[in-house]
């Protein structure tokens, strides 16, 4: 059973003409995060009372106080207009505790950075947490529209300016050099064979780029990738309230609530698999309608996940033997599914027996 905790709003802060940061008044050790993490927020909702969203955090776990979130206002996005209309100092809203495995794994690695538009919000966390922390080189390549369009323009020049022998700002402007191309991100990326790569915005920019570090040499287990998707279902309705993470006033208001790819052949009642994960094996017998994420998560495996729904890719990993179906796959790329990768959220054993690396 998942909790929710109602925070406060200390502050909004206008980034561009559409883009907020929402800072929550609570101390970050109530809520520990990781550079890249998002927060699912809670939106009230006159036809279905809420419904839920996630915002990464723009905010630091090691330079920031406190939890921010930024929101960049959609055209017909409900929830992030919602948002900037509404959201000021003293509102409260109900969030779920920080997830999400778009982070690093040592911040001290070389770091080059792919951002377009509000997917700078968890790229901004991971290059201040690095910066912070470590010693390596940090790359970031910014996609924009134009110049008024930057989210952070000033807080970059002042990190690039604090540190000028580790973090390099190279900003991409549509108004001047058009939509960046794959045979130019190809190139820029060459330049930094040995760095891990992290990607995040809209779904072509982050298409390109993936092939772009693809052709350029980069191994898969070096390129990580941040989605945009939104859940099926809404996890506050099975939530409860977690201990208030601040005092509230008796007399403010609180926040309103608001594919198959089927087999055709026999399947085994039950498979064995063989797990390796932070380089250690387990083995399982695994039911047939039994998903692998449930079952590692059931055997007290810390087994990476996030939205369960087969629109993230969190939980992807490699079968190295055997098969496997999936029920729903809304990201993994038949170059991925060629390779053996799949969703542990969505995958039912197929052969009678299967071997599986997260690592």
């Amino acid at each position: 059973m998942p909790e929710f905790h109602r925070l406060r709003v200390a502050e909004v802060v206008e980034e561009t003409a559409d883009a907020r940061s929402v800072v929550f008044d609570v101390d970050i050790t109530r809520l520990p995060y990781r550079p890249g993490q998002f927060l699912t927020l809670r939106i009230p909702s006159d036809r279905c009372g809420s419904v839920a969203r996630a915002y990464s955090l723009s905010s630091s776990p090691v330079t920031d106080g406190r939890l921010a979130v930024t929101v960049k206002r959609t055209a017909d996005g409900y929830a992030s207009n919602w948002i900037c209309d509404n959201v000021a100092a003293g509102t409260e809203l109900d969030v779920l505790e920080p997830a999400g495995v778009f982070t690093p794994k040592a911040l001290e690695d070389d770091l080059l950075l792919f951002a377009a538009g509000s997917g700078i919000t968890p790229i901004m966390s991971i290059l201040k947490s690095a910066l912070a922390t470590g010693s390596g080189q940090v790359v970031l390549v910014y996609a924009n529209r134009d110049e008024k369009s930057v989210i952070f323009a000033r807080e970059l020049t002042e990190l690039a300016a604090a540190h000028p022998g580790r973090l390099v700002v190279l900003h991409w402007l549509e108004s001047v050099q058009g939509l960046p191309a794959q045979d130019s991100l190809q190139s820029l990326s060459a330049a930094f064979p040995e760095h891990d790569a992290f990607i995040c915005g809209p779904k072509p920019f982050m298409d390109a780029t993936r092939k772009a570090l693809r052709e350029a040499g980069f191994p898969k287990s070096a390129i990580h990738l941040e989605r945009f998707a939104s859940l099926a279902g809404n996890p506050f309705d099975n939530a409860t309230q977690a201990e208030p993470a601040t005092a509230a006033a008796p007399d403010e208001q609180e926040a309103g609530a608001e594919q198959e790819e089927g087999a055709e052949q026999a399947e085994p009642e039950e498979s064995v698999v063989d797990v390796t994960l932070d380089g250690e094996n387990h083995t399982f017998n695994w039911p047939a309608d039994k998903r692998l994420l449930d079952l590692l998560k059931e055997k007290g495996l810390p087994a990476p996940s996030s939205c369960s729904e087969g629109i993230c890719a969190a939980c992807e990993c490699r079968v190295t033997e055997g098969e496997v179906t999936m029920v729903n796959n809304q990201v993994l790329e038949q170059e991925d599914l060629d390779e053996g990768y799949v969703l542990a959220c969505q995958s039912l054993p197929k052969t009678p027996k299967v071997k599986v690396d997260y690592d």
